[in-house]
């Protein structure tokens, strides 16, 4: 039985007035620190992918500073890219990487909105590039990541797959 069950219970007794009064002072502050608690990691969850964001724009690699280094990375859809990688090093380098390597310059996102709810995180945005053929590359993207410690811990990426194939099978990527 919760708290608030308890407290109703009580009063419809009629012989609990008192106690239930003492019982819902008592439940109350825990409960708003609680969610005082919550939105304070929400806030401090969506400030971190904010800055993130503005240095990737700025042309930082965030993915380093943001990712746990064992984070789950999932991509929804079909394709040889689809599917889920174990490690940052894994979605880097068999993701990430063959996509890049094909850019004439970094991706450049665009942010429409970040929404949060307890440790997760979901981010709407587009980025563009050029690609190393001279032609332009952009894709719309959904974001969900489940944070811990400041840290990604969990990502599920929802994107246009068949433009990030058009690319990475028809281009070649940058010599290193």
């Amino acid at each position: 039985m919760n708290p608030q069950s308890l407290i109703r219970s009580l009063t419809r007794a009629g012989r609990g007035l008192p106690v239930a009064l003492s019982l819902a002072l008592a439940v109350t502050p825990v409960q708003t620190s609680a969610a005082r608690a919550d939105a304070g990691m929400q806030t401090q969850n969506e400030e971190i992918i904010r800055r993130a964001f503005e240095g990737w724009a700025a042309g930082r690699n965030v993915f380093t500073e943001i990712l746990a280094p064992d984070v789950t990375w999932t991509i929804h859809g079909s394709g040889p890219v689809a599917g889920t990688y174990r490690s940052r090093e894994a979605f880097i380098e068999h993701a990430s990487r063959p996509l890049l390597s094909r850019l004439a310059a970094p991706l450049v996102p665009r942010l429409h909105r970040i929404w949060t709810a307890d440790d997760t995180v979901v981010i709407r945005f587009e980025a563009a590039a050029t690609t190393t053929a001279g032609r332009p590359y952009s894709n719309q993207f959904v974001w969900i990541f489940r944070m811990k410690g400041g840290s990604v811990v969990e990502a599920e990426a929802f994107l246009d797959l068949f433009a990030y194939r058009n690319v990475v099978d028809t281009r070649e990527p940058r010599s290193p």
